[in-house]
């Protein structure tokens, strides 16, 4: 008669079980504190899959706005500082006008001011990565067509000076809500223009040329007119810098919200997804070992002999 190792078949399997179980949960906790995620699969996360995957659309949704809005703030952004500079320059058109008037003297004043038309051209013309920036719908082409202060005084109306689209660019931030950030070049430019070829057309009528020196009765008269002119073209582009900045302010704002709506959507997918890595590694190094002991374990039994309790 044979003398048989202590166990059964059934105390077999039943190790067997224990060592499969062991091994599994040691995959799971090894992938957990690899991935920083409680599952890799769907089926990991049960009922909570459809309530995660909406957090994380409406999360992508709001980031995508997000970028949207930070397009339309920088753009806005550049108009207000090119509208600064337009009203920094009505001031000196203003100031220069004023200067000449109270000296009675026209040196240089209309180099003057063809230098400052060309700072004012190229602001009009401005181009970014999609074209013109005040062209409207009509982006690929230069809003302002004239090139020289004599150009625009031969023109009939300064609306011809102007080759902008009629439509302005609006930004789509947010699935209801839309903000116009676009300018156009005749929309902003056209009392400063008409003020270049009111002052350009007088120059070159009958009572011009501006001297080198001591202007006449009728320029000093023109020179005194326009002074107020000019205020008010100033006054005009600082009007639509401040509509300029209000709409930045509030692109701002939505901007902060969508922020935070993107951040609790993405917290709430954490809070289902993501796991505590050191509550893994505890469970990691807890199930490394369960499995060594159920190794030993089941070793030992394989081991075990009825000659090991014989006297």
């Amino acid at each position: 008669m044979s003398v048989d190792r202590v166990g059964s078949f059934a105390t077999t399997q039943l190790m067997l079980s224990q060592m499969q179980r062991a091994q599994v949960a040691l995959d799971t906790s090894s992938r957990q504190v690899a991935s920083g995620k409680r599952a890799d699969t769907y089926a990991g996360y049960g009922e909570s899959t459809a309530i995660m995957e909406a957090a994380r659309s409406a999360s992508a949704h709001a980031d995508a706005h997000f970028q949207a809005a930070q397009q339309a703030s920088t753009r806005l952004d550049l108009q207000d500082a090119q509208l600064t500079q337009l009203s920094t320059l009505s001031a000196q058109i203003r100031q220069m006008l004023t200067t000449a008037a109270a000296n009675g003297d026209g040196t240089a004043l209309m180099d003057q001011l063809e230098g400052l038309f060309d700072q004012a051209t190229e602001i009009f013309n401005s181009r970014d990565s999609s074209g013109y920036i005040y062209g409207g719908d009509n982006n690929q082409t230069p809003p302002v067509t004239v090139s020289s202060l004599s150009d625009l005084a031969a023109l009939p109306s300064v609306s011809d000076a102007f080759a902008n689209g009629s439509v302005k660019l609006s930004v789509r931030v947010g699935d209801n809500r839309t903000v116009e950030v676009g300018l156009l070049a005749s929309e902003i430019g056209t009392d400063l223009m008409s003020l270049f070829q009111q002052i350009a057309q007088f120059d070159a009528g009958v009572n011009g040329p501006f001297p080198a020196g001591v202007t006449t009765p009728t320029q000093q008269n023109f020179l005194e007119s326009t002074i107020a002119t000019a205020s008010s073209v100033g006054a005009g582009v600082n009007a639509q810098a401040a509509t300029n900045g209000i709409r930045y302010n509030s692109v701002q704002l939505w901007m902060d919200q969508l922020k935070s709506s993107s951040i609790i959507h993405k917290d709430f997918v954490s809070s289902i997804e993501d796991v505590d890595i050191a509550e893994a590694l505890a469970r990691l190094n807890q199930n490394q070992l369960q499995l060594q002991a159920s190794f030993q374990i089941g070793a030992k039994l394989n081991q075990m002999s009825l000659l090991d309790y014989l006297p």
